[in-house]
C-alpha cells in the first residue's frame, strides 16, 4: 500500500508498505512513519492520505480513505501549508481563516446537500525533520466530492454553451443564497472551487477564505487580502468591506471564463476598468448578457443585491395564462314579445264609439236642460259617462244592447218639457248622430295611430 507523507518539503513523500495490502491489517495497524523525515503518516491514526490532489498558497489536499469506517470510504484531508515567508501576523491571519473554513463546513456542509460535509479537525504537534523542536500543523477531513471541477472541465471541452452556463448560475446562487443568508461569504468563487460529480451535480468547495459577518452589518468587516487575483471585485482587492454582491461578481467572471474560454485577465479592460467579454460570446443571448453585466459592475451597490435577487432576474416570469373561458349556461331561446290584439273587433270598436258619442250628446243635452250648466250637471255626466265607457269595456252592454239603451236614453230625453215639439227632438236627435260620428271619427283615427306604432316598435 502507498501512503503520502503530508510534511511540506518532504524529499520523498512517497511510501510502500507491503503489509498494508491486506485490508484487516490497515484497520489495526499502529502508527506508520515516513521512511525519509519520520513524519507520522497515519493521521489523527485515522486517515491514511494516498495521492496529492492539489497544492495552494495555503496549503494542501490529499485524497485519503477512513480506516475507522467499515467500507472505508474515500474522503479529502486538507493541511494548512502557508507559502512564502509569513510574519506572525500574517501566519495568524491564515491560521484563522483555515479553521473559519473548519467551522462553516461544520456549520453548513450537513444543512446543505452541494456543500461538502466536514468529518474531522485536528491540529497534531510531532517533531520536526531534524528532531530538533516540535511542530504544529492543521488539518481537516472533508467529504470527497467524486468528479472534476469546471476549471478541469473548460480544459477538456472548451468553452461552454449558455444552456450549461444558466445552469450553473442558477444551481451555485442557490447555494450562496443559502451561504448569505448564513451570514457568511464566500469570497473565492471560481471555476476551480466548482466541482461536478460523476451523477452531475455542482458543488461549492474551499470555503478557506470565508469571511463571517454579523447581521445587522457594520463598516468593520474588512477583507483580509485573501482572493484570487480577475476573480475578486474592487472592494475586495483594496481590502475594503466585502458582501454578498461580492460573491456575485466572482460568480459572473467564473461565467464569462466559462462561456468565451478565455482567462479573466484578458476579458478585462483595465484601461476603461470594464469588461469586455460580449465580443468573444456572440451567441449568447442578450439577456443573460445584461444579466451579467449587472453582476460585474464595479460598485457593490450597483449589482444584484443578494443571490435571491439575481435568480429572480434570471428566471423568466411564467407565461401569461389564457384567460379562462367560463362555459356559459345556454340561453333560453329568444321569445318574441307581441303586442297585445285589441281585444274588441273594428265593428265593436265602431258601435261602442258610436253609442258612447250619442249617448254622451243626449246625457248633456238632458242635463243642462233640467240642471243648466254647473258643476253638479258636468259632474254627474262624467260619471255616467264613466260608466258607460266601463260597461263597454266589460262587455255588459253589447250588439243589441247598445240600440236598445241608445232608444231608452232618446226616450226620456224626449220627455223633459224643454224639448217638447217634433222639430226640436228632431234637432237633439240630428246633434246625437253628429256627436256619434265624432266619436266614431276619433276612435278610428287612434286605432290607425295604434297599428302605425305596433308595426314599428
Amino acid at each position: 500500500m502507498e501512503i503520502i507523507c503530508t510534511r511540506p518539503g518532504c524529499p520523498k513523500p512517497r511510501n510502500f508498505f507491503g503489509d498494508l495490502d491486506d485490508e484487516a491489517k490497515i484497520r489495526t495497524v499502529r502508527q506508520k512513519f515516513c521512511v525519509s523525515c519520520g513524519m507520522p503518516l497515519l493521521l489523527a491514526d485515522r486517515y491514511i492520505p494516498s495521492k496529492l490532489l492539489g497544492q495552494g498558497g495555503f496549503g494542501a489536499a490529499f485524497l485519503a480513505c477512513d480506516r475507522y469506517k467499515p467500507k472505508m470510504p474515500l474522503c479529502v484531508v486538507k493541511q494548512f501549508q502557508p507559502s512564502g515567508d509569513l510574519d506572525d501576523r500574517e501566519l495568524a491571519v491564515a491560521q484563522n481563516l483555515f479553521q473559519r473554513e473548519a467551522v462553516v463546513l461544520e456549520e453548513l456542509g450537513h444543512k446543505h446537500p452541494q456543500i461538502p460535509d466536514l468529518y474531522a479537525f485536528f491540529t497534531p504537534i510531532v517533531r520536526n525533520a531534524k528532531d530538533t523542536e516540535d511542530e504544529q500543523y492543521f488539518y481537516l477531513a472533508q467529504e470527497f466530492i467524486d468528479g472534476e471541477d469546471l476549471e478541469e472541465e473548460l480544459a477538456a471541452k472548451g468553452k461552454f454553451s449558455e444552456a450549461e452556463v444558466v445552469e450553473i448560475l442558477k444551481e451555485i446562487l442557490k447555494v450562496l443564497q443559502f451561504v448569505h443568508d448564513n451570514n457568511t461569504i464566500h469570497r473565492d468563487i471560481k471555476p476551480s472551487n466548482i466541482m461536478r460529480d460523476k451523477r452531475g451535480i455542482l458543488y461549492l468547495l474551499d470555503f478557506g477564505a470565508v469571511k463571517q459577518v454579523a447581521i445587522g452589518g457594520g463598516n468593520n468587516k474588512k477583507s483580509t487580502g485573501v482572493y484570487s487575483m480577475g476573480f475578486a471585485p474592487p472592494e475586495q482587492m483594496s481590502g475594503s468591506q466585502v458582501y454578498p454582491s461580492t460573491d456575485i461578481y466572482a460568480l459572473a467572471v467564473t461565467c464569462i471564463t466559462l462561456l468565451t474560454g478565455k482567462p479573466a485577465e484578458e476579458l478585462y479592460d483595465s484601461f476603461n476598468h470594464n469588461w469586455q467579454w460580449r465580443g468573444f460570446a456572440p451567441q449568447t443571448s442578450d439577456r443573460l448578457m445584461d444579466i451579467l453585466d449587472r453582476m460585474l459592475l464595479s460598485a457593490p451597490a450597483q449589482r444584484f443585491q443578494s443571490a435571491t435577487d439575481a435568480l429572480a432576474a434570471l428566471t423568466p416570469p411564467p407565461p401569461a395564462k389564457p384567460a379562462q373561458v367560463v362555459p356559459q349556461k345556454p340561453s333560453p331561446p329568444a321569445t318574441l314579445i307581441k303586442l297585445p290584439k285589441n281585444p274588441f273587433s273594428l265593428i265593436e270598436a265602431i258601435s261602442g264609439a258610436a253609442f258612447t258619442g250619442f249617448e254622451g250628446a243626449l246625457l248633456y243635452i238632458g242635463l243642462t236642460n233640467l240642471l243648466s250648466v254647473s258643476g253638479i250637471s258636468l259632474g254627474i255626466l262624467g260619471m255616467v259617462m264613466g260608466g258607460i265607457v266601463f260597461a263597454l269595456y266589460r262587455r255588459a252592454i253589447e250588439k243589441v244592447d247598445l240600440i236598445i239603451f241608445g232608444g231608452i236614453t232618446a226616450g226620456i230625453v224626449a220627455f223633459i218639457p224643454a224639448l217638447h215639439g217634433a222639430l226640436v227632438i228632431k234637432f237633439v236627435l240630428m246633434i246625437a248622430a253628429i256627436s256619434a260620428a265624432g266619436a266614431i271619427a276619433i276612435t278610428a283615427f287612434f286605432r290607425l295611430v295604434y297599428q302605425l306604432l305596433s308595426r314599428f316598435l
